[in-house]
């Protein structure tokens, strides 16, 4: 009776140590990788998330223009992504490149669809019916707001 007294006690001290050792080693992964000044900075979550939201932009129905008209609109188009990115607002936007009826996504750096419809109207593609968006709230990863800090270097030619 003794040796299994002694050996429920050992038992239970190593499942014990064996539980706090993993406990430990998860904190100290968890730790080793997590910055709280670049989480403060950017807004994360305990997850490292934040929120945000995400438009598509759909082929409009006013889009017959001619090729100097399309350009120009295009050129008003990138100025306005331009001054948003630089107001913080629109963290990411690109074009889909195989010419079909989605034509694009924005990210932007907003809580509300009412936000990011508000600054949609201020695009010049939007406003002449070549684009329309399609808004949706959406959850991601918050180092997306590093995206405009570091575009810069490895772009060699300016929009």
């Amino acid at each position: 009776m003794k040796y299994i007294a002694i050996t429920l006690i050992t038992l239970t001290f190593s499942i014990f140590n064996f539980q706090l050792m993993a406990q430990d080693s998860e904190k100290a992964k968890q730790d080793s990788t997590y910055n709280e000044k670049l989480a403060l900075k950017y807004g994360a979550d305990d997850y490292g998330m934040s929120q945000y939201v995400m438009a598509f932009l759909k082929a409009g129905p006013n889009r017959d223009r001619s090729p100097e008209q399309a350009q120009e609109l295009q050129a008003a188009h990138m100025a306005n992504i331009g001054r948003l990115a630089d107001e913080g607002k629109l963290l990411l936007a690109g074009p889909f490149l195989d010419d079909g009826e989605l034509r694009g996504i924005y990210i932007f750096n907003v809580k509300t669809i009412e936000e990011a419809k508000a600054l949609t109207e201020t695009d010049p593609a939007i406003i002449a019916g070549s684009l329309v968006m399609e808004l949706h709230p959406w959850y991601g990863s918050a180092a997306v707001k590093s995206i405009n800090e570091l575009h810069p270097q490895p772009q060699k030619v300016k929009f």
